[in-house]
């Protein structure tokens, strides 16, 4: 079959009677570099390789449905980011971007189908990517240079058969340009407006006393600058293409929109939050020691948990003093890449041709939130705990803490934790460095005069990071600097430096100010204030060697089919290596901001694979019949770490009874082996966020927290409240707590099955439409994860299950979070079952309108039948699909699509229009519904000379603002929303140029 200028149809489709419903259709993709081309004399045959199998063919169709993204559509939106282009697909969902802040990696990544990034496979030019930092195994779509992509594959489903493990979800393969001739210079800039008028945000902020940006803005900044230059040889035989980009893209802050410059509180209407931790000091009391907890109505006298502030003789009441951090954290954030590469082959004869690939990437980003600050702590670090003779104290203040309690100046005022914000230190910024460098060399050819090829080549990749995290408190020096005392001579110096023992003494020590209003000097803000430094490298080696072959030749046929066999055998070595390397503060969870331990990692993973693929052409040409077909596949793979052997295979169906449809059919069993973070990671505590509840306006996140606990005495005892604890607990106003996460060396691997159905539709009646629908359905079994702590508190809570209340520890006060003593256990392990299920319809229709040019419309879409969790065997089953929020993470909609027309013109001009929809999702209580989204994209791009050509273009033409929810917690959620998921920060405007030399 000849295949000639094949649109962007084949990589977005949908149902017929979709398109009809179009009324001003959009476009995703204009014209498209073709994916694969025939000569013009149709005797000639060109074989080509598809993604999600290895036997070269002539059919481009396989059994595996593959969505392809080509380089024309990356050029025409405007993309300085590889993930902002694959992340439109209505098959991925949000994965490590440009948004994420609290806890970001530096990377970015693609999730297909939900089911984790770790389980999507990521390769360029059908090799894998390394690990995408010594932080993070999911490979970092930064390493890839937009300008040079010739188009994205994307097969969903498994595919470990063809390309061994993490293949579960799917794999995106990135297709190089290898064979540029000449010179080339492109270029992007573009930047976001929005318009802040946001009535309820404002009066919200206002009412807050928090300034609101208002009326127009613009921000965001990026640009980026390619130079491509490629040369043949003089024979014709070779091409060297090299290149050299350059990326800058500027920082946006939450506090340049209106919704999102403030923490929204509640579940409607909203209300502003904050946190206790604030410039003037307040203090939580736990009442477990000799401070009373804190009543608002009568002061001292003990009662509700609460907090308070010592403020020359004024008490702020419970709920004063918050301090609104959205503002400083990042929407955006900063980013500079610096990447180069070379890609060479040279063809000596039809049996040898070396290639060759080699790049470099360096790239700087900085993840930037609030300031930091003592976040319940004292002399005594987590425990807490003021000196009764704090040189700082005023009169007032010491009676309220230690006189009227009894205490004397040598006593300390225990059961009291002290929350102060050290907004003069500055943001914590987290200052990340990524370099990589990938290397690829083999050589591949004609076996003899068989027919049969062989392609052997081996790579070697290494990421490495630095990492600098700023503008942190140290626990161990505010706890020295804030026990400060008269020396006797009238000098304010630290506790350490003033009694007999001189083997503690500390030099640096400076007292810590946080009681008077003279507040901290910047003496001991340079003490107390102690940056976290870590590096690590991770490796990949990769060695393959296969051998394929058209067996038409040989006579190994089918006798009722036209074509022979087609085969692969093959081989593969693998390894992954790894070693984090933080410094002693990360380690032991010195940063009062850091959530617990960051640990180090050194490991290892190996494997030893065999391989082979079959294509067997059953019936063609025949009357009913025109193809008929089968495809197998194997892989045997045998690691050394982890020790375990997996089997995954694949077979496949192929049947068109004409040429007009082909319908299709696939099974396959994937596998996923431990990576090196799930088998190695040192266990430490982080923290985690619990679902806001109380509807009744009784606002809590622990269900045993508060004077009036929503669960019982009985229900909060199997969490290990005791009957003294009851209705003392403090809460976490920002419903964060700890969890002990970490790996473990005992993983099996997971195990996948995966099956698809679907037809595609190319009429010969009706040139230029293509009609595809799929149905896919995916089961992980015994996945590696952890127990989700909300789930494993609320199966304790409510069934008072073994297993669940293990893992449940309360700490000091009966609390979850405050110091280290409370938590729940969530290291890896294999536990239950994933499985996902719906529908992929694609179609596109290409037509000429006479002297004015031709029409391309296409239109992809993912409806979701399920998207199931089993946390463990034992536990009952949960569908992700309409919700977000807590176990159910970012949004899930049932239904997702993106279309659009493009419109090529007979005046060197091309004009597109693109529609994305993203349906609506909820809470699992049904609170907090975040509407659906449709964003309108425009683009047009004009060829102004032979060699130069201009684009523009705006994506979410109406400024539309992302949808709001107080629920959306701390991982891909910032901002008041998923801004990896909607366009948060309104209008993008673009422009581009490339010209040819």
């Amino acid at each position: 079959m000849t295949i000639k200028n094949l649109k962007s149809g084949l990589v977005r489709s949908t149902i017929l009677a979709g398109l009809a419903a179009i009324s001003a259709p959009a476009v995703l993709a204009q014209d498209v570099d073709t994916i694969a081309e025939a000569t013009e004399d149709s005797s000639v045959q060109q074989t080509i390789v598809v993604t999600g199998t290895r036997i070269p063919q002539q059919n481009l169709i396989g059994t595996s449905p593959v969505t392809n993204i080509g380089a024309g559509e990356i050029t025409t939106r405007g993309v300085v980011r590889v993930e902002d282009i694959v992340n439109t697909l209505p098959q991925a969902f949000a994965g490590q971007g440009s948004a994420v802040s609290n806890g970001s990696s530096g990377t970015a990544t693609v999730n297909l189908r939900g089911l984790g990034a770790n389980r999507t496979l990521v390769l360029m030019n059908g090799r894998r990517m390394p690990y995408g930092s010594p932080q993070l195994a999911a490979a970092d779509l930064n390493q890839i240079p937009a300008a040079l992509i010739e188009r994205v594959d994307v097969l969903t489903g498994g595919a470990s058969a063809v390309y061994g493990s993490d293949a579960i979800a799917g794999v995106v393969n990135f297709i190089m340009k290898d064979d540029f001739e000449g010179v080339r210079i492109d270029s992007n800039y573009s930047f976001f407006q929005h318009n802040n008028n946001n009535t309820t945000m404002q009066e919200l902020n206002a009412a807050n006393g928090y300034d609101a940006p208002s009326g127009s803005t613009t921000d965001g900044t990026a640009y980026d600058i390619t130079a491509i230059m490629g040369v043949n040889s003089d024979d014709g035989n070779g091409n060297i293409t090299a290149y050299a980009s350059y990326r800058n893209v500027e920082a946006v802050n939450q506090g340049q929109r209106d919704y999102s410059n403030c923490a929204l509180t509640g579940s409607g209407p909203y209300g502003c939050g904050g946190s206790a931790t604030n410039l003037d000091a307040n203090f939580l009391v736990l009442g477990t020691g000799n401070i009373p907890v804190f009543d608002d109505e009568n002061p001292g006298a003990g009662g509700l948990p609460g907090l308070f502030g010592v403020k020359d003789g004024v008490f702020s009441d419970g709920s004063s003093g918050t301090f609104n951090y959205n503002p400083f954290n990042y929407y955006q954030r900063p980013d500079e890449r610096y990447s180069f590469g070379v890609n060479g082959h040279y063809e000596f004869n039809k049996n040898v041709e070396v290639y060759t690939e080699l790049s470099f990437m360096h790239n700087r980003t900085f993840a930037q939130i609030a300031p930091s600050g003592v976040f319940g702590g004292g002399i005594a670090g987590d425990a807490g705990g003021i000196n009764c003779n704090n040189a700082f104290l005023s009169g007032q203040q010491f009676e309220y803490l230690c006189g009227s309690q009894g205490l004397t100046t040598d006593d300390t005022a225990t059961g009291v934790l002290i929350l102060r914000r050290n907004v003069e230190g500055g943001n914590r910024t987290d200052d990340l460095t990524h370099q990589t460098f990938r290397g690829v060399a083999g050589a591949r050819g004609e076996i003899a005069d068989t027919g049969l090829q062989y392609d052997v080549f081996a790579s070697f990749a290494r990421v490495s990071l630095s990492q600098s995290y700023l503008n942190e408190l140290s626990k161990v020096k505010v706890a020295k600097a804030l026990n400060a005392v008269d020396d006797g001579e009238g000098n304010i110096v630290c506790a350490v430096n003033a009694d007999a023992d001189t083997s503690n003494d500390d030099g640096q020590c400076v007292p810590y100010d946080i009681f008077s209003a003279n507040g901290p000097s910047q003496a001991a803000l340079g003490y107390v204030v102690s940056p976290l430094l870590s590096n690590g490298s991770t490796d990949a080696q990769n060695i393959v060697g296969t051998i394929a072959g058209d067996l038409t030749q040989h006579g190994m046929k089918i006798p009722s089919a036209t074509e022979g066999l087609g085969f692969v055998v093959g081989a593969e070595y693998r390894r992954n290596s790894l070693s984090f390397t933080p410094d002693a503060g990360f380690q032991s969870g010195d940063g009062y901001g850091q959530g617990g331990p960051t640990t180090p990692i050194s490991g290892s993973t190996e494997s030893y694979e065999f391989f082979g693929e079959l294509n067997v052409p059953l019936v063609q040409d025949k009357p009913g019949i025109y193809d008929l077909g089968l495809e197998f596949a194997y892989r045997y793979s045998d690691y050394t770490t982890p020790d375990a052997t997996t089997d995954t295979y694949k077979v496949g169906f192929d049947y068109a009874p004409v040429e007009d449809i082909r319908f299709r059919a696939s099974y396959q069993q994937a596998a996923r082996t431990a990576n090196i973070f799930e088998l190695y990671d040192a266990q430490g505590l982080g923290l985690f966020d619990l679902t806001e509840q109380g509807p009744d306006g009784d606002t809590y996140y622990d269900p045993c927290s508060g004077s009036n606990p929503a669960a019982t005495a009985a229900q909060c005892a199997n969490t290990g409240v005791t009957a003294a604890q009851y209705g003392f607990i403090a809460d976490n106003p920002a419903g964060q707590f700890n969890q002990l996460t970490g790996g473990n060396l005992e993983l099996d691997p997971e195990v996948s099955e995966t099956f698809t159905i679907g037809f595609v539709f190319e009429p010969t009646f009706m040139d230029g439409l293509t009609l595809s629908v799929d149905y896919f359905d995916i089961t992980v079994e015994d996945y590696i994860s952890t127990v989700n702590p909300e789930t494993a508190l609320n199966e304790c809570l409510e069934n008072g299950d073994a297993f669940f209340c293990s893992l449940v520890n309360r700490g000091g006060g009966g609390t979850l979070w405050a110091g280290t003593s409370g938590f729940i256990t969530a290291t890896n392990v294999n536990t239950g079952e994933l499985s996902t299920s719906g529908f992929d319809v694609n179609a596109a229709y290409s037509f000429d309108i006479g002297t004015f040019g031709s029409m391309t419309m296409d239109y992809t879409a993912t409806i979701l039948q399920d998207l199931i969790t089993q946390e463990l065997p034992t536990s009952e089953p949960y569908d992700s699909i309409g919700f977000y929020g807590g176990r159910h993470g970012t949004s899930n909609p049932e239904y997702r699509h993106i279309a659009g027309a493009s419109w090529e013109t007979p005046w060197n001009v091309t004009a597109g229009l693109t529609w994305r929809h993203f349906g609506e999702v909820e809470l699992e209580s049904g609170a907090q519904p975040l509407d659906s989204q449709n964003y309108l994209d425009v683009n047009a791009t004009y060829d102004v000379f032979e060699n130069t050509s201009l684009r523009a273009g705006i994506n979410n033409v109406m400024d539309d603002e992302p949808p709001l929810s107080s629920s959306v917690g701390s991982g891909f959620g910032n901002g008041n929303t998923f801004p990896q998921v909607y366009d948060a920060l309104g209008r993008y405007v673009f422009f581009g140029a490339t010209v040819d030399f």
